[in-house]
């Protein structure tokens, strides 16, 4: 069997990511797990951050790589022999979008893209929405690592308190 992939973003990994990454480790012989590198987007924790957390969170998973990469996943895939890809999909909107990069990612290079259903438990789950719940007090308990929640929590914490700040710290507007 061949080498796979598992991109993302990961900010912050979730169970979720953990439960895919675990299932593709009994499809290919090696899983390397790659971190977006994205500029353009605001993450909640940084690139080391993020990546701490994946090896830490796939320890105990034999042949399972961490790294980051920019620029197009198939160029990684290319220059590291990998022959797949795993996709995680949780919704048919999932499947619309990621059927459309495995046929551009398939095109480019013939790399082909194997998709793997959430697990029911993590089926509505996301990091965008884990974070949105979190920054309002929600209880995100069993979503993610258990050494990542109080990471996820204080650093919305820390981000709340620098707003806070920088609201007092704006001249009041003046009166009319």
């Amino acid at each position: 069997m061949p080498t796979a992939v598992c991109p993302g973003s990961f900010d912050p990994v979730t169970n979720g990511h953990l439960d895919v990454i675990a299932r593709a480790t009994g499809m290919f012989d090696a899983v390397t797990v790659a971190v977006l590198v994205n500029p353009a987007k605001s993450s909640l924790f940084s690139l080391s951050e993020r990546m701490e957390m994946l090896r830490g969170g796939v320890a105990g998973l034999r042949d399972v790589s961490v790294e980051s990469f920019e620029g197009l996943l198939v160029d990684f895939c290319a220059e590291r022999g990998i022959a797949a890809i795993v996709k995680g999909v949780r919704a048919m909107t999932d499947v619309d979008y990621e059927l459309q990069m495995a046929q551009m990612n398939r095109r480019l290079t013939g790399i082909e893209t194997v998709f793997v259903p959430a697990s029911p438990a993590y089926s509505f789950l996301a990091s965008s929405l884990l974070k949105e719940v979190a920054a309002y007090g929600g209880d995100i308990t069993g979503l993610v690592p258990d050494e990542v929640l109080p990471l996820v929590t204080s650093r919305l914490a820390e981000r709340e308190a620098a707003a806070g700040q920088s609201e007092e710290s704006r001249p009041a507007p003046p009166e009319r």
